[in-house]
């Protein structure tokens, strides 16, 4: 006899993980499937930002619902969740303009930002240069994760909490299709699973499944680069850091009056070539994260991007960094790549197929911080709820 679900989940990254978990919740069947014997891509290649502070519009509803949804599991299982802040440091007046800017955006909004001075922020992170620092907006309710822990710990989580909840690993799907009333997915072997509903939240590789579709979507792929250090157990550097390139590019301070008005200084115009906007973040074994970077290509000719590292853009970042902090930086562990897909026109790629089959890949960069709360929206409407 044939296995049938409410809804059978396709890729187990933080998108399709959060389908998952709000049809759980819901009183669903939920099966999740994931091709990988656990998930290597998107999802634990990043930093563990989970800063709504950065986004905006929905994406800044969905990431405080998400910031909470996080809090709120971390007090019944350790899924890494650490309630220690994100800031934003300015190195010259336009971006100490944005930051009062956003600051004022977000009084109006009730989101709690505090301004920092150049001596409370030293105070804070001692980590940071003075010559670098002219001041700070800080989100004290904003949280980190453990990338390489956090979606493991949360599957362990669901296993747990929901009976009616499944997860099949090393599972590739090479067909889903709307079969009659139901949905077929069939797996390499030839095993068939049905369901009411279908969610394929499997990045890029929804090509595989949906080539035709796939072939006219304008979808891209970017490749950051990151690096990490050794430990440094005598360093003390909690939190989110965004510098001075993350205030040019995080699309909640684009969205400022100031924004048009800024101009690119020169000694940041190749930082900008290369997408790369320091970022700062001290895991719990004590190393720090250090990138990243974003260069593009069409989905489908991500061989363009190369697979190897590009040291001159490891060497742009470590020197910018090493402008910004002062703390170890020459002893790494290691270097590499992610990938993540995103729509070139639209903040997320969404088809339903029949009402039966809905693909929703593309998050870019947002996936860390908004999956949850645009899943729970989501699931709503595929269940109409």
């Amino acid at each position: 006899m044939v296995s049938k679900y409410d809804l059978i989940v396709v890729g187990a990254g933080a998108l399709g993980t959060f389908h998952a978990f709000h049809a759980a919740a819901a009183g669903k069947r939920v099966l999740l499937l994931e091709k990988d014997q656990r998930p290597v891509n998107a999802t634990v290649r990043n930093f563990g930002m989970v800063i709504a502070s950065g986004m905006s519009g929905k994406w800044f509803d969905y990431g405080v619902y998400g910031t909470e949804l996080y809090k709120s599991i971390q007090q019944r299982f350790d899924v890494s969740v650490r309630n220690n802040g994100s800031v934003y440091i300015a190195s010259d007046d336009d971006e100490q303009q944005l930051l009062h800017e956003l600051k004022a955006t977000y009084d109006t909004k009730g989101y709690k930002a505090e301004l920092l001075s150049q001596t409370q922020l030293l105070a804070k992170y001692p980590a940071m240069k003075a010559s670098y620092c002219r001041e700070a907006l800080y989100f004290p309710q904003e949280v980190s994760v453990e990338p390489n822990l956090f979606i493991h710990k949360v599957h362990e989580y669901m296993l747990s909490s929901f009976t009616n909840f499944e997860m099949k690993r090393a599972t590739v799907v090479t067909d889903c299709s709307v079969s009659g009333s139901d949905v077929a997915v069939t797996m390499a072997g030839g095993e068939r699973l049905l369901a009411e509903r279908a969610v394929i939240a499997s990045g890029h590789e929804f090509r595989l499944l949906f080539p035709a579709l796939f072939k006219e979507q304008k979808l891209s792929v970017s490749k950051l680069q990151m690096l990490r250090t050794k430990p440094l157990p005598k360093l003390a550097m909690a939190g989110n850091i965004g510098t001075g390139l993350s205030i040019r590019r995080y699309e909640a301070f684009t969205e400022c009056p100031g924004f048009a008005n800024m101009k690119t200084p020169d000694h940041l115009l190749e930082l900008e070539s290369y997408g790369i906007h320091i970022l700062l973040k001290q895991a719990i074994d004590g190393t720090v994260i250090i990138g990243d970077s974003h260069e593009y290509a069409k989905i489908g000719e991500e061989e363009n991007l190369g697979y190897q590292l590009n040291q001159h853009i490891n060497d742009l970042m470590l020197k910018e960094a090493s402008r910004i902090a002062d703390f170890d930086m020459t002893n790494l562990s290691e270097s590499w790549a992610g990938y993540y897909g995103l729509h070139d026109q639209e903040e997320i790629f969404e088809h339903a197929i029949e009402d039966k089959i809905f693909i929703t890949v593309g998050i870019g960069g947002k996936g860390m911080t908004c999956s949850a709360g645009y899943a729970q929206e989501n699931i709503s409407k595929i269940f109409n709820q």
